[in-house]
């Protein structure tokens, strides 16, 4: 039971969340640990809750696309999942009323509705719930700012996490493209086919590439920003485009998703150096 709950929640996605936090309040500078150690744990328990409300809602869909996720094995049953999913949502909105009222709102308001929604409605639209996806992410770093004290002080790592974020959804769509359009989901793959959806992909990682150049060039951030990003961003979006453009395969593109997930440490690891 606990190896299920442990996976339900997805522990690896839960400590990037973590370490995204901490590495915004070094960006901040922010000298409080209880305030930082209290957002890591509004940040943990809101995304393990968004997991295993996914996880419940996609419980059919897991049986071709994911079948080693606990609820289709058998390690953890449907109303588990969402009993835990609806205690952890409780826990983290009353967790971050500590924190000040701008981070309460966020996360009760704005953060919590879009994830409960991505689930219920917005995952079988086609790119709006990628979009979805993407905006929560980046709402991580605003409600960190938030509840440092400094609102928009982390808008460019939260720029850069949707945009990343965005494209991976859209890769993450194309590898599941058999199970979806076996759910009846109208996800953008389904509806224009494997080719259209990777010509998008490639689209978006050049908007990607060329976007987080400019505040470079704003002189917002110095050489050392440039350099990381050209070794952890650059590179690796290279790699994609080229990728996306010979084999676009589900193969691939499972692979290409865990890429992306890295490049955005990388560019909270270039904003915070540079």
């Amino acid at each position: 039971m606990f190896l299920g709950f442990l996976q339900l929640f997805r522990p690896l996605n839960l400590l990037l969340g973590a370490l995204a936090i901490v590495i915004s309040s070094s960006i901040l500078e922010v000298e409080v640990p209880f305030i930082i150690l209290q957002t890591v744990f509004v940040v943990i328990i809101l995304n393990a809750a968004a997991n295993a409300f996914n996880d419940y809602m996609d419980s059919e869909t897991d049986k071709i696309n994911r079948p080693d996720r606990p609820i289709p094995k058998g390690a953890i049953s449907k109303m588990t999942a969402l009993i835990a999913a609806i205690l952890l949502f409780v826990a983290g909105i009353t967790l971050s009323a500590f924190l000040n009222s701008d981070a309460f709102i966020i996360a009760s308001l704005i953060a919590v509705p879009l994830m409960i929604a991505y689930s219920l409605w917005f995952k079988g639209w086609p790119l709006f719930g990628n979009i979805v996806v993407a905006l929560i992410l980046g709402l991580t770093f605003i409600f960190a700012g938030a509840a440092f004290g400094n609102l928009w002080g982390l808008i460019v790592p939260a720029l850069l996490a949707f945009g990343f974020t965005l494209l991976r959804e859209l890769v993450k769509d194309i590898a599941d493209l058999e199970g979806d359009r076996s759910a009846g989901l109208r996800t953008f793959p389904v509806l224009a086919g494997e080719k259209k959806s990777a010509i998008l992909a490639i689209i978006l990682s050049a908007m990607i590439g060329a976007g987080a150049l400019i505040p470079y060039f704003l002189e917002f951030y110095g050489l050392k920003y440039l350099i990381i990003l050209i070794f952890g961003i650059e590179f690796p979006l290279f790699y994609v485009l080229l990728t996306l453009v010979k084999s676009p395969t589900i193969t691939n593109c499972k692979r290409i998703a865990q890429i992306l997930k890295a490049c955005i440490i990388v560019g909270l690891l270039a904003v915070y150096l540079g």
